[in-house]
């Protein structure tokens, strides 16, 4: 792995516009679940036979949205977390001007915990909060503090997260902004994802940079693709790559 890091740390060095895209595996490091790996929520046995899809569905919060909070509140809301190195990394890299942003498909908020600006967030975050009638806005104690389902305190409507649910589609602003980057940049990280859920999966087939690089533990269909390929864990390769 030793030549891999090192063509990795070249890459870097001479790259003046880096894009990352990160997935789950980004966060699993700082003790934050995925959903398709082993341990993942997927896979959990659940007791009243609803899978995880069918618990974080649109339709699911309107129609139970007592039922919706009670499973988005045990397993979503990872405040507890703390940035790995590979958040903070991708920190001191864009502090440095050779990151230009983060794309991420992960709702945590750790990269802005790491000191990332410049983060383009796929699915929103469990830190923002709006009322669904009036729009009002809510930090994540409102959803935290709500002993049932969280209410406005203006016009007594639900006060949903942030986050895209399934059933929903992705913010267009954001995700103009994650194409338009991935778009215009020399260099493209992709780490932490198999590359299997679309439409997030389809973003880098708009780069036409000089180096396509690949992080991630198990095998993508992009591998191909790519002019480096590096099985490991994201933040100690991040890590190695840039001391």
């Amino acid at each position: 792995m030793m030549d891999e890091i090192e063509l990795l740390r070249n890459i870097i060095e001479e790259s003046e516009s880096i894009v990352f895209f990160g997935g789950a595996g980004v966060s699993t490091e700082s003790g934050i679940p995925d959903f398709r790996g082993a341990s993942g929520l997927y896979n959990e046995e659940q007791d009243d036979g609803m899978s995880p899809e069918e618990k974080l569905h649109i339709n699911y919060l309107l129609s139970n949205p007592q039922g919706f909070f009670r499973y988005y509140k045990g397993n979503m809301m990872c405040t507890w977390a703390e940035p790995n190195d590979a958040h903070m990394v991708l920190s001191e890299l864009e502090r440095e001007g050779k990151l230009t942003l983060v794309v991420t498909q992960n709702i945590d908020g750790l990269h802005q915990k790491a000191g990332s600006v410049n983060v383009a967030e796929l699915h929103g975050s469990i830190y923002r909060n709006y009322c669904v009638d009036c729009g009002k806005r809510y930090s994540i104690d409102h959803i935290v503090d709500s002993d049932s389902v969280p209410r406005c305190t203006e016009c007594g409507g639900i006060v949903r997260p942030d986050v895209v649910l399934y059933g929903e589609p992705l913010s267009a602003d954001v995700w103009y902004r994650a194409e338009e980057s991935i778009c215009t940049c020399d260099t493209l990280i992709v780490a932490g994802t198999s590359l299997t859920v679309a439409p997030a999966s389809t973003l880098i087939d708009c780069f036409s940079g000089n180096h396509l690089v690949i992080i991630n533990q198990t095998p993508t269909d992009r591998d191909d693709e790519a002019e480096l390929v590096i099985r490991g864990s994201v933040g100690e390769v991040l890590r190695k790559a840039k001391s």
